[in-house]
């Protein structure tokens, strides 16, 4: 399982729900040429519950016993989510969504990471708030 997918199932209530993957391969069997509109395909996800992140994480930091900053913080994020933080697991993740800089300068990527995960979040359901996102 994915990082992504992790923080994803954390999220949002259809903890099984996942960003919706890439097609890889075509089908082995031929594919009817018009899908039924209640049954979801590659190019039509399944749609997640909205969910307030902001709310949903703050009301999660509020019992938490750590002082976890996840409005800045990639590294508090994922602690506050109950997922690993290393930076090994956050090298995988910047892998995963694509980060093409130096994963040596960790202050950069970690900046980037909480980022694009809140771009993620957004894309897929979650309303985020506006200055968290691009």
């Amino acid at each position: 399982m994915s990082i992504l997918s992790k923080i994803f199932g954390k999220i949002f209530p259809s903890a099984n729900a996942a960003p919706a993957p890439a097609p890889t391969a075509a089908p082995a069997a031929p594919a009817p040429t018009v899908a039924p509109a209640s049954v979801p395909t590659a190019a039509q996800p399944v749609p997640m519950q909205a969910v307030n992140v902001e709310a949903l994480l703050n009301d999660m930091a509020s019992k938490s016993s750590e002082s976890l900053n996840w409005r800045t913080s990639i590294v508090d994020l994922m602690k506050l989510l109950g997922l690993d933080s290393s930076l090994n697991e956050r090298k995988e993740l910047a892998k995963e969504l694509g980060y093409t800089a130096d994963t040596s300068d960790s202050a950069a990527m970690n900046i980037w990471l909480h980022r694009q995960v809140m771009n993620k979040l957004a894309a897929n359901g979650g309303k985020v708030p506006a200055d968290l996102k691009d």
